[in-house]
């Protein structure tokens, strides 16, 4: 059948190739096409024998179903539209596999966490929801429980009639013994936050807890040292600072786990129980 011959060979010994035999991509390799078979259009750069959108002509399939269309660098449709920004795309960035996370917000100096817990609650436990503050958390707890012992009467009237190798034992016992006591009630306070779905670090929420501990408490402390700690006013700002302290809790656990407020609250109620119980109603 002409297999291995050349057309000009076959020209030469008075043969003929067939004039309407397809060719590449459905196309007659001489002549004219044959019936009802379409022809690339010609011209324009492209390669003998491949459809016209593969040079810089007009491809005459684009657009239809079936058929793709090529674009060239920024031509396509979608070309200088914004980008996704749901689902995770933040700020209008596009989204990218594989990138390291954003770092987190820089740590606070001690005296702006001190201050921010009480003065911008909401943004300090945002930022310092991935940093450790054991140093202001340790020290802050430790010296409110040697303040601790004052603020009840019994344990004042005891503190001041012993000698004083009885006392500094019995007082740094109780600054010891407060810091104890926030650490496992912020551990707590973490675990029950985590069984109802929080993603906090257990180091900051302790830490912060124990901040929040020692802070809300400290003006009844300071008035009951000089009132007594069964005074009416001592009582009073007893309890204005336990509902604060519960405020405060609960925002805390809300931004350091991204939970809502009534889970917070919730992960946060045994640690105020016990605040109540040992502190505020002076059974400690």
């Amino acid at each position: 059948m002409g297999r291995g011959r050349d057309p000009r060979n076959a020209q030469q010994h008075g043969q003929h190739p067939p004039r309407h035999a397809p060719g590449p991509y459905g196309q007659p390799t001489h002549g004219q096409p044959a019936h009802g078979q379409a022809r690339w259009p010609q011209g324009g750069g492209g390669r003998h024998g491949e459809p016209e959108y593969f040079g810089s002509g007009h491809d005459p399939y684009a657009d239809n179903p079936g058929h793709t269309r090529v674009f060239s660098v920024g031509e396509a449709p979608d070309h200088g539209q914004a980008p996704y920004q749901g689902g995770g795309y933040t700020d209008g960035a596009t989204y990218g596999a594989g990138h390291p996370p954003a770092p987190p917000a820089p740590r606070l100096h001690w005296k702006q966490l001190l201050s921010g817990i009480v003065l911008r609650p909401n943004a300090t436990f945002w930022q310092m929801r991935d940093h450790t503050v054991w140093g202001p958390a340790l020290t802050v707890t430790f010296l409110y429980g040697l303040l601790a012992v004052f603020g009840f009467d019994q344990a004042r009237e005891d503190a001041i009639n012993s000698t004083l190798s009885t006392a500094v034992p019995f007082v740094l016992i109780t600054g010891v013994a407060l810091v104890i006591s926030g650490l496992l009630m912020g551990v707590v306070t973490h675990t029950l936050a985590r069984q109802l779905g929080g993603n906090g670090l257990w180091a900051p929420t302790v830490g912060l807890s124990m901040l929040i501990m020692s802070i809300t408490d400290a003006p009844r402390l300071l008035l009951a040292i000089f009132l007594g700690g069964g005074a009416t006013l001592v009582q009073v700002v007893g309890w204005v600072t336990w509902l604060a302290a519960g405020a405060l809790f609960t925002l805390m656990v809300a931004r350091s786990h991204e939970l809502p407020w009534p889970k917070a609250l919730g992960a946060s109620s045994i640690q105020l129980i016990a605040l109540l119980a040992l502190i505020k109603l002076g059974t400690l």
